[in-house]
């Protein structure tokens, strides 16, 4: 079904839109709580921390247009991709100037390319997504970020997971994190996601066939940063990029963990399970 559409599906590699949006303070104060750190003023013209634009331009479809797994059911922006799940795989970014509190932001998103491919498990189909960030009208982009979300198949009964990665074990930063149900809960709703995987077990497990609630990438990709920052606070970050290697469930804690590289301006970020398998890998060079 998806190599005879995918003609159709490489239709829509140029497809753009264009959203708005107003940088206020609350949702900037509510991550700030969830992340546990301590509850500050915010005022007009604080930056953002690395990753926090995630809390804008939230997608706000009608409850008539979500699908069985609550994303929006197929077509409009993205392709209408024939496969059931979809994931986050990871992202790269290029932060060329801060976005405030305060400030008028558009976000102008565009399919990179749509690319069709046999994986292990069967059909897979990776989207590329090119968003720009701009500030108060201005003509270069705050940031630029590449978004690769892949598609695959329903999970069958004989599907044998890929072998898992040990994590390095030379963390000059370390964390533990707790994924309990009211910090998923609290990140999909500052980022409006409705997706089942992050807060429904019955669906979870039963339909999608996981063990538990898988833990947010973005959320994963956020703490990451957020342990450059709390490490690092004066740090000003140029680019990041991370990977999703397997999936984190909320069934054990996992850890955060960074290392400073030789040059002074890599950081190597990753994290791990509870039995030590790398589950995103991730690089931010600082300027």
């Amino acid at each position: 079904m998806v190599d005879g559409q995918r003609g159709e599906l490489q239709s829509w590699i140029g497809r753009s839109e264009k959203i708005e949006d107003v940088v206020n303070p609350t949702p900037v104060a509510a991550l700030t709580a969830t992340l546990d750190h301590p509850v500050v003023p915010v005022v007009a013209g604080v930056a953002l921390p690395p990753l926090w634009h995630w809390l804008y331009f939230l997608p706000t479809h009608r409850q008539s247009e979500i699908g069985a797994d609550g994303h929006a059911k197929r077509g409009g922006f993205l392709p209408p991709v024939p496969l059931p799940r979809r994931m986050w795989a990871g992202s790269r970014f290029e932060f060329h100037s801060p976005i405030r509190v305060g400030d008028r932001v558009a976000r102008t998103s565009t399919i990179d390319d749509v690319t069709t491919k046999e994986g292990r498990t069967g059909k897979l189909v990776f989207v590329k997504v090119r968003h720009e960030v701009r500030c108060n009208e201005a003509a270069e982009p705050a940031l630029i970020e590449f978004h690769d979300i892949v598609y695959r198949e329903a999970r069958a009964p004989e599907d044998v997971a890929p072998p898992p990665q040990a994590a390095s074990t030379e963390a000059d930063w370390r964390r533990e994190i707790v994924p309990d149900d009211v910090l998923l809960f609290r990140y999909s709703a500052l980022t409006f996601n409705g997706h089942r995987i992050h807060y429904d077990r019955q669906y979870v497990t039963q339909v999608e066939g996981y063990p538990g609630l898988i833990v947010h990438g973005p959320l994963i990709a956020t703490l990451l940063m957020d342990l450059l920052r709390r490490q690092l606070p004066d740090a000003d970050v140029a680019s990041f990029r991370f990977k999703a290697i397997r999936p984190t469930f909320d069934l054990n804690a996992f850890h955060v963990s960074g290392q400073p590289l030789g040059d002074g301006k890599t950081i190597r970020l990753w994290a791990s399970d509870h039995e030590g398998w790398l589950t995103m890998d991730a690089t931010a060079e600082l300027r």
